[in-house]
């Protein structure tokens, strides 16, 4: 790169080993990099430590760091979001909301103000500036949590870690003086607000433990349980069923009610799913492609349709334990086509 082409970046920087990595790496390619980051949730102690590490990066490498507080947005666009889909009954992807809201929706706006051209993140994805792709570390890859961002952002996009592997990253570090400490860092949570259990942080907002009834599928009363929003669908620990040899799993959530819904396993395959709220990166209307239908979960293959604002998905295999409220994503190969959010699951 020429000195007269030189770009800026802005690097969302968590005080982690990969954002960290990422700004040094864009650096060496002789980016002009600017640092920012984000006050998101208010779990205490949390930014003291991470915002401290974020500098002692920044520092090193020489990069402006600037500190966003967006808690309020947090609080609005992803954090009230997780309390109330539990409350419904449902399992909610907070990561994702966040992505579109803040990562890759605050983050560009603060990218405008600064007059940086590019935004770049640590995450283990890639992009040619149409689509998004799987990363190479398929153990790290975290697509799925990016299928819900704006598409007209794809072309200031740059994800440095896409094609390295999280193994390589940590020798980086560890062989350079003064980021070694980065290294040998645990890893976040995967939720970053939930340092034990989602339902340590929804009781401080909601009445988690309420006794009620677990019913078989015809309504009939087999046992008891602690209170809805401790289950998520495929959980098969922490409730009663009376006289049963077989091992029961929640089918299904009626939080109106504060009844779960048991059965046996082969009752929580799922061959349909209906999605809303759709973001996809082409206009096809009628596809075959694979879909991932939770984190972490082999992708299968399967026919989408829209109609109406809404996916029909028939898949070509049984899924188990299809949540409402989690996210389809889909794929061509290891190209990312978009995805929605499951509302119904049959």
């Amino acid at each position: 790169m020429k000195v007269n082409e030189v770009k800026k970046v802005l690097v969302g920087m968590s005080g982690g080993v990969d954002s960290t990595i990422t700004i040094l790496l864009l650096k060496e390619q002789g980016y002009e990099v600017e640092g920012v980051y984000m006050k998101l949730h208010s779990k205490p102690g949390y930014h003291e430590i991470h915002l401290a590490r974020a500098q002692k990066a920044a520092d090193y490498v020489g990069v402006k760091l600037h500190v966003l507080d967006l808690q309020d947005i947090f609080n609005q666009k992803v954090f009230q979001p997780f309390i109330h889909a539990y409350s419904e009954g449902k399992t909610p992807n907070p990561c994702a909301l966040c992505n579109r809201n803040l990562k890759f929706g605050e983050m560009i706006k603060f990218a405008d103000e600064i007059g940086a051209e590019y935004l770049a993140t640590g995450h283990y994805i890639k992009t040619d500036g149409k689509y998004l792709y799987a990363a190479d570390d398929d153990t790290k890859d975290q697509s799925y949590f990016l299928f819900y961002i704006n598409k007209d952002i794809l072309p200031r996009l740059k994800f440095p870690l896409g094609e390295r592997k999280k193994s390589d990253i940590k020798e980086l570090a560890a062989s350079i003086e003064g980021l070694e400490s980065f290294a040998s860092q645990a890893e976040s949570s995967e939720i970053c607000f939930v340092e034990t259990t989602y339902t340590d942080v929804l009781k401080h907002y909601v009445e988690v433990d309420q006794l009620g009834e677990v019913v078989d599928k015809e309504g009939n009363v087999v046992g008891e349980h602690k209170g809805y929003m401790h289950y998520t669908i495929g959980k098969r620990r922490g409730f009663s069923v009376n006289g049963a040899h077989d091992p029961h799993f929640v089918t299904k959530i009626i939080p109106e009610k504060n009844q779960i819904v048991v059965g046996k396993r082969e009752e929580l395959f799922c061959n349909k799913v209906i999605l809303n709220k759709l973001n996809f990166f082409n206009d096809e209307k009628e596809f075959e492609s694979t879909v991932k239908l939770r984190y972490r979960t082999q992708a299968v293959a399967c026919h989408v349709k829209i109609e109406n604002d809404k996916a029909y998905v028939d898949l070509k295999e049984g899924v188990f334990g299809v949540a409402v409220g989690q996210a389809a994503v889909f794929y061509d190969g290891d190209k990312l086509i978009g995805g929605g959010w499951i509302i119904e699951a049959n």
